[in-house]
């Protein structure tokens, strides 16, 4: 099976190139090489590859920085998938798009499933909420949350340095969701990829966390790992004390039971995860 991978050098894009299963013919663009907001360049290339399935793990994901360039994030959540899918339309593929816990607006008060009514709070999750919409039914949208590897600009990678800079450090303890490891949803996505999934399926770890939960087992868990040698104290603070340009939600929990069950494999806890993913940094 012949894929085109966008957004090849990023956390996601990187997991899926170090997991690629043997029946996979990958061809892996990066931004420079594929310019997904730019029409041209995706038909061209798309055309030159003709792939069966088209994975896009590109996107825009500075979630305080779509508030203050929402054109931006708008084109490439958005006006790009739109492009995806036009270009695959015209060569009978399949297009494969991560998306995001936040187009919901976290007032559930239950894990989120797939039927749910989307409501963003910010204008990231609407970028990304529009970007859905241009899908297909024949196509696959997975939807994820709270994504991070070891070594890319993420909350695990900001807390490793944190800890070791300061002896304090306050984490905000009302948003709730779970932590993923881009190498666990690589691994889901090539499953589904390889099952022929249609439609909108969730993917992450399981368990529950806060952001400060997560923080104090990234302390703990390093600790034993070696790779902090002093005891932090965490301190855990409302979102109020912490503002941000962009509205969170407080609970985005995404119900992935259907998804556990058609990749065949449960998933890691997010702490057995966050320790595997420790265990790797050299």
């Amino acid at each position: 099976m012949r894929v085109l991978l966008t957004g090849a050098t990023g956390q996601v894009g990187k997991a899926l190139r170090h997991s690629v299963p043997d029946n996979i013919e990958l061809y892996p663009f990066d931004r420079t090489q594929l310019d997904i907001a730019n029409e041209t360049m995706v038909r061209r290339i798309v055309d030159r590859v003709r792939p069966q399935v088209i994975l896009n793990a590109a996107a825009y994901t500075h979630v305080d920085g779509a508030e203050e360039e929402p054109d931006l994030a708008a084109a490439v959540n958005t006006q790009a998938v739109e492009l995806l899918v036009k270009a695959a339309s015209a060569i009978d593929a399949k297009l494969v798009h991560v998306s995001t816990d936040f187009v919901f607006d976290g007032e559930a008060g239950r894990p989120y499933r797939t039927a749910d009514k989307t409501r963003p709070k910010n204008v990231y999750g609407e970028t990304k909420r529009a970007g859905e919409r241009a899908l297909r039914s024949s196509d696959l949208l997975v939807r994820t949350a709270w994504v991070y590897d070891n070594s890319g600009r993420n909350f695990l990678t900001t807390m490793l340095r944190l800890f070791r800079e300061r002896d304090k450090v306050s984490v905000v303890c009302d948003q709730i969701g779970t932590p993923t490891t881009a190498s666990d949803l690589s691994s889901a996505l090539w499953r589904l990829i390889e099952a022929n999934v249609g439609g909108t399926q969730h993917f992450t770890n399981s368990g529950v966390a806060s952001w400060y939960d997560f923080a104090v087992a990234i302390a703990e868990e390093a600790r034993v790992a070696g790779l902090l040698d002093h005891a932090v104290d965490i301190v855990p603070i409302p979102s109020s004390a912490y503002p941000t340009l962009a509205k969170r939600p407080h609970f985005s929990v995404l119900d992935c039971h259907e998804t556990y069950r058609l990749i065949g494999v449960p998933a890691s806890h997010w702490h057995a995860a966050l320790r595997a993913a420790l265990k790797e940094i050299k």
